[in-house]
């Protein structure tokens, strides 16, 4: 069923033939599609990849310009400026309006310029443009950088309050076997939960060699935007008309939205970054999962260096169960592992605080 606002994920390898050229026409094909569902009444954003291949067959530079992180800046500095002229040329054929949004992974994962996106975005829809957005691919390194676009389509579309997720994909969607190593493999339509079966078919690999995802990273997605609330899905997207074909019925793989939790807490769910780790015991565990606070008590381990405010993973076991914001420095958390809450003043100093990491600034990951 067609939302009301829809971030949609164009890949490099649909976007751009394996030699570099630019596949122009399938991409008329798209904006077609994107001006039916304009007229329909749905917002849409495009999460655009495509600048480092086009930067690099412009500069002539080897391996799709993805040879070192300076091909790539440069490559992507090249690029940003022929597809964003691209997307406009084509949008307004259709009578269409395109602006370009270049994000950083910073721009997303701080509270006050997440906002500021979203505040936006939320003009440019009021004013009946379609959002490109991009990596700032120009600027951004390993270290600060979403790495590929699926995670970002599901970032954008927490900051959007978008209904749905579509990535088009150079695969139909989820495999239970790499389709291009078993040609039996069966494509699952639906999933209702990311659980570690559904994680254990992801390949990690793309089929193109071209973009930096994989069906990992996708999976990754479908984990940001579902807990947010937004149903996400993934769809082949080579042939002409692929938004179309989507929604005539065609072949992909729909991941259910789960009930969506405060905006607050589906932003920090969704953060890629985190400054430290907090491992706990499987009374604590337990506890999250019934909904309560973090107490030091249940608190077996501390890592990283955090500050009172950061995010960090709350872990049992080798697995992340929650996310949060500490209350605590890592220094004063970790004197206060495993005490109960009338021991830790003698410890500290000061009267503790109500918990290690607060239930109003929680959330449970899976």
């Amino acid at each position: 069923m067609t939302g009301t606002r829809l971030v949609l994920k164009v890949g490099s390898s649909l976007l751009v033939a394996p030699d570099g050229s630019l596949r122009r026409d399938w991409l008329a094909s798209l904006v077609a599609d994107i001006a039916a569902e304009r007229a329909a009444g749905t917002d849409v954003c495009v999460v655009s990849s495509g600048a480092i291949a086009l930067g690099a067959r412009r500069l002539g530079l080897p391996r799709g310009g993805r040879a070192s992180l300076e091909d790539a800046q440069a490559a992507a500095a090249t690029g940003q400026v022929l597809l964003a002229a691209l997307w406009a040329e084509l949008l307004s054929q259709h009578g269409l309006t395109a602006a370009q949004m270049l994000v950083t992974l910073d721009d997303l994962e701080d509270r006050r310029r997440y906002l500021n996106a979203s505040a936006t975005l939320s003009r440019l829809f009021g004013l009946g443009v379609v959002p490109v957005v991009n990596e700032n691919d120009s600027v951004a390194t390993e270290e600060i950088r979403f790495g590929d676009n699926d995670r970002l389509a599901a970032r954008v579309a927490q900051a959007a309050q978008a209904h749905e997720v579509l990535l088009l994909s150079d695969v139909a969607g989820l495999h239970d076997r790499d389709p291009n190593a078993d040609p039996a493999a069966r494509l699952i339509a639906e999933v209702e939960t990311i659980d570690d079966r559904v994680l254990g078919f992801a390949s990690g690999r793309t089929g193109s060699g071209m973009g930096s995802g994989g069906m990992a990273s996708k999976l990754e997605a479908a984990r940001i935007a579902t807990a947010a609330g937004i149903p996400l899905a993934i769809a082949a997207g080579a042939g002409d008309h692929p938004l179309a074909a989507w929604r005539a019925g065609g072949p992909g793989t729909r991941f259910r939205a789960r009930p969506g939790a405060a905006p607050r807490k589906t932003w920090l769910a969704g953060r890629l970054t985190v400054k430290g780790r907090i491992g706990i015991d499987a009374g604590a565990c337990a506890a999250l999962a019934a909904g309560n606070s973090l107490l030091a008590r249940g608190a077996t381990a501390v890592d990283g260096r955090f500050a009172r405010g950061d995010p960090v993973d709350i872990v049992h076991g080798d697995r992340a169960v929650a996310r949060g914001l500490s209350e605590y420095d890592a220094a004063d958390a970790a004197r206060i592992l495993g005490l109960h809450r009338d021991e830790q003043a003698a410890v500290l100093g000061y009267a503790p605080r109500a918990a290690l990491v607060h239930r109003d600034h929680l959330v449970l990951l899976r």
